[in-house]
């Protein structure tokens, strides 16, 4: 018996003498061609072995090779697909023998790996020559199923060192290098652990993580899950399970911050439109994802200054990700996010700057659909601040449609529609409004910086534009409105103190107490503290290439009514308007005492918006006096003395003529009225008194001539 255990130890030393002498008595040029031909047949491939090998069988099965390429797929170029500087493989022997794999060792050492896409296919897909094409897939990818790795195996020294892995298609070319990477694996049933490094456009990335059981992922149990991202573009923790399925989910926990999401959709190759927004992001919440969908029940959530909470999902199985859902937000401010306003001269003086030429970068609306509802506290828009806001957002393909309703706006309520369509060479928009009980001092301040109107009413809107600049929105823009306020005032002008002293100008009423003896409020015809109060104002329009068209305009109040009509123009930022105010009532207590009831002041406003000046309209004044004149003349009174023509149409203009009652009396009546006229009459008389009797002698000496 011992004998025959003596000679059983010399066969096994024997056989490890061999196994070590081998791999030193055999020349590795007796194998190279060898390897390399199996190789390439495998792969299918032309496998290059440059340098050194060597190869050894005890204690484990270690193969090392240096300068190993792969040759390229044809038609992706003549680079090597894959080379690197060292290679290192390692299998334990003895457990071979029991189906246990247990490799000691797999290193790579400086390897660069060159992954390409195009029309044809890619170049990381490897067939036998003269094998069919795979079927297509049913899309459900990897299947997790019992016995799917009915063996043991376990690694040892698993090291990816300084790798460089490109990456190119049509879109353009990625580059990671620096890739470090190392697994820790003992059994196949125990906890795995991954860790590594990367650099890729210039940023530094690491990465770590957990598995709880390899077997587990495959066959589908309950596997416990963790991972961690660490770097200046995102740091995130991830940590949950892989629920027990055949496909491949996820449920658990993350949180996740983004520095700037400007940086990181740069890294990611899209550059975001320039301004100082979409910089930090924060998400913290429960998460569900499959290989189509992520599912986030958000505890809480940061995009800048926004936060609030809610549930998004992302689905993935499109061309571009879209996203779902519905947050819950306490306030929004969308100012950040719209186009910088243009600066000029103007505004750098306090007026209203020109319209930008610069293009309007809507890029934005190209990186994801999505379908989100959101409930928002407060809504800020520019200057507006819009309380309880029902918001839905669509975005498709480029296309912005959001609808804002049941909210409060100033005391009052209403919906807005906002479409921004960037789907064409041309982007166009379209805003449709209904505001209604809306406090509108604070309401115009706040929208376009207008403080001369109080009151409480509504205004619908219908606006559409097209252009990829300011000026061009404004040059194209079009559709139509109307509005109506009550009880209110405006703020500036007192209009019937304007009717008064332009009646003074004429003569026809008493001069203005002294100013001691009347209020503020009475005396001041235009300024802070002069106001024009009205039970009601409304009108319509029309939007025309930028021109705004209004017809329509009609106040009312106990004192006065007044009507207007002119245009507004938007493009070139300039407004020709004319009012026609006539008072209606006595103006007692407004500084005068005489009954002006009839008399009309046409008010003309025009000029640029930073250079409106507003007076007397004396063009219609001229077209009242020349329409009267020429009436009178043909129609009128034969024997009627021009000048008096002049007078009474003067007089018509603005709404103090007597309906030629004058000039149906005698001589006589006609003096002794002359005496009881307005002071306005005696003046028009006054200034052609003295020509009319010195025409009227000069007549008389020619017909005694004559005779």
């Amino acid at each position: 018996m011992a004998r025959l255990l003596r000679f059983a130890l010399l066969v096994i030393l024997g056989l490890v003498i061999i196994a070590i002498a081998i791999p030193v008595l055999i020349p590795a040029e007796t194998y190279r061609d060898r390897i390399r031909d199996e190789a390439s047949r495998a792969l299918n491939r032309e496998v290059i072995l440059a340098g050194d090998l060597s190869f050894q069988i005890f204690p484990a099965v270690q193969f090392t090779a240096r300068e190993v390429s792969l040759a390229n797929a044809d038609g992706f170029g003549e680079a090597a697909m894959a080379e690197m500087a060292e290679m290192r493989v390692g299998v334990k022997l003895i457990p071979l023998f029991s189906r246990n794999v247990e490799i000691s060792e797999f290193v790579l050492i400086d390897p660069v790996i060159r992954l390409e896409q195009n029309s044809r296919g890619n170049n990381w897909t490897f067939r036998a020559p003269d094998a069919p094409a795979p079927a297509p897939t049913s899309g459900e990818g990897f299947v997790r199923r019992p016995g799917a790795l009915p063996f043991e195996a376990s690694f040892g020294d698993v090291r990816v060192e300084n790798a460089t892995v490109i990456y190119s298609d049509a879109s353009g070319r990625r580059e990671i290098t620096g890739l470090n990477l190392s697994v820790a694996l003992p059994s196949l049933d125990g906890e795995a652990a991954i860790r590594g490094a990367l650099t890729s456009e210039g940023e530094r990335i690491s990465f770590d993580g957990t598995l709880g059981s390899v077997r587990g992922l495959f066959e589908g149990a309950e596997t416990p899950v963790a991972f961690n991202l660490g770097g200046n573009l995102v740091t995130a923790t991830i940590q949950g399970v892989l629920p027990a399925s055949e496909a491949f989910a996820f449920n658990g926990d993350v949180d996740i911050n983004v520095p700037s999401v400007r940086n990181l959709a740069a890294f990611a190759g899209t550059e975001l439109p320039p301004g100082d927004n979409m910089q930090a992001f924060q998400a913290r919440g429960a998460v569900t994802a499959t290989a189509s969908l992520i599912t986030l029940n958000a505890q809480a959530l940061r995009f800048d200054d926004i936060t609030g909470s809610g549930n998004l999902v992302a689905d993935l199985t499109r061309t571009k990700p879209t996203l779902t859902g519905r947050l819950d937000l306490p306030a929004l401010d969308i100012s950040p996010y719209l186009p910088e306003q243009s600066t000029g001269d103007s505004a750098g003086s306090g007026g209203m700057p020109p319209w930008s030429e610069e293009e309007i970068d809507l890029s934005a609306l190209g990186l994801v659909n999505a379908d989100i509802d959101l409930a928002v506290g407060l809504f800020e828009y520019g200057e507006l601040d819009i309380e309880n806001v029902e918001l839905a957002i669509n975005l498709q393909n480029r296309r912005l449609d959001a609808n804002l309703s049941n909210f409060q706006l100033y005391e009052g309520a209403g919906n807005i529609r906002v479409i921004a369509n960037n789907r064409t060479a041309t982007p166009s928009y379209r805003v449709t409004a209904n505001l209604d009980s809306l406090n509108a001092l604070p309401f115009l301040e706040a929208a376009a910086g207008f403080d001369r109107l109080m009151g409480t009413g509504g205004i619908t809107l219908d606006l559409r534009a097209s252009g990829a600049s300011q000026a061009a929105i404004m040059n194209a823009l079009s559709g139509n409105g109307e509005f109506g306020f009550s009880d209110g005032a405006i703020v500036g002008i007192n209009i019937a103190e304007t009717i008064r002293n332009v009646s003074q100008f004429f003569g026809t009423t008493e001069p203005a107490q002294a100013d001691t003896e009347q209020s503020d409020t009475e005396a001041a015809e235009t300024g802070e503290d002069a106001r024009t109060d009205f039970s009601s104002l409304t009108g319509s329009f029309s939007i025309t290439n930028g021109r705004v068209d209004n017809q329509d305009l009609a106040m009312l109040s106990p004192l006065l009514r007044m009507a207007g009509l002119g245009q507004v123009n938007l493009a070139g930022q300039s407004i020709d308007y004319r009012l026609r105010p006539r008072l209606v009532a006595s103006i007692e207590g407004q500084g005068g005492s005489r009954d002006l009831r009839g008399v009309e002041v046409p008010v003309r406003i025009r000029g640029g918006f930073n250079d409106i000046s507003v007076g007397v309209d004396t063009e219609a004044v001229g077209q009242a006096l020349l329409r009267g004149a020429l009436s009178n003349a043909i129609g009128g009174n034969s024997n009627a003395r021009p000048e008096d023509v002049v007078r009474d149409s003067l007089l018509n203009a603005i709404g103090l003529g007597n309906s030629g009652e004058d000039d149906a009396e005698d001589g006589e009546d006609s003096e002794s009225e002359s005496r009881q006229q307005d002071p306005a009459e005696q003046l028009l008389r006054g200034l052609f008194g003295n020509r009319n009797r010195s025409s009227s002698d000069n007549s008389d000496e020619d017909d005694d001539n004559n005779r």
